[in-house]
């Protein structure tokens, strides 16, 4: 991404929506919170240069080298996706009340049961408990499905989210792509 956004496109962005990266048989569905106004503006997910997700997605193994935000439909020729629990755009993900983080995983359960991925991956655990009322959830695996959805938590690749370390989001990230390889590799996942 070479153009930043100015001042004003950032404020026209706030509400705005950025288009899902979904389509039928995918082995994860990646679900970030919602998106940052930087996103909304370049109309990708996770555009923003100190969001982590990117690099957590290539070191953890998902993709055979680092993919700028541009080339997120790339995700689909691997089995991956990205979508939100929330759809509208803002400044930071604290600016959600909870209702409207327990509407978006409802929306989310509805986006799930259409595509049926192998797994929901949710990037962000407070998000996480509460879009789905799991207030004792952890990062991993869950215990609950969604249909025949496989449910993990991860988390929040955001560079505000100072409780993880490019390694260690890595290292979590990897966890799941384990997970994925080990009970079923596809076309698209290949153990290292």
């Amino acid at each position: 991404m070479s153009t930043r956004p100015t001042k004003e496109q950032l404020a026209a962005a706030y509400g705005t929506t950025v288009p899902d990266v979904v389509a039928p048989g995918l082995d994860v569905l990646f679900c970030g919170i919602n998106p940052s106004l930087y996103s909304a503006v370049l109309g990708v997910h996770f555009a923003r240069p100190g969001n982590r997700f990117w690099p957590a997605l290539h070191r953890s193994g998902f993709t055979p080298r680092q993919f700028d935000p541009s080339e997120q439909h790339e995700l689909l020729a691997l089995k991956l996706g990205v979508t939100n629990v929330v759809d509208r755009a803002t400044a930071r993900a604290d600016e959600l009340d909870d209702e409207e983080l327990r509407a978006g995983g409802q929306a989310l359960v509805a986006k799930v049961e259409q595509a049926k991925p192998r797994w929901l991956a949710v990037l962000g655990i407070t998000a996480y408990r509460l879009a789905f009322g799991e207030s004792k959830a952890r990062v991993g695996r869950q215990a609950g499905m969604i249909g025949a959805t496989n449910v993990w938590a991860l988390p929040n690749p955001s560079g505000l989210n100072a409780h993880w370390t490019p390694v260690g989001l890595a290292e979590e990230f990897a966890a799941l792509r384990t997970q994925l390889v080990t009970e079923r590799p596809s076309n698209g996942l290949h153990p290292q």
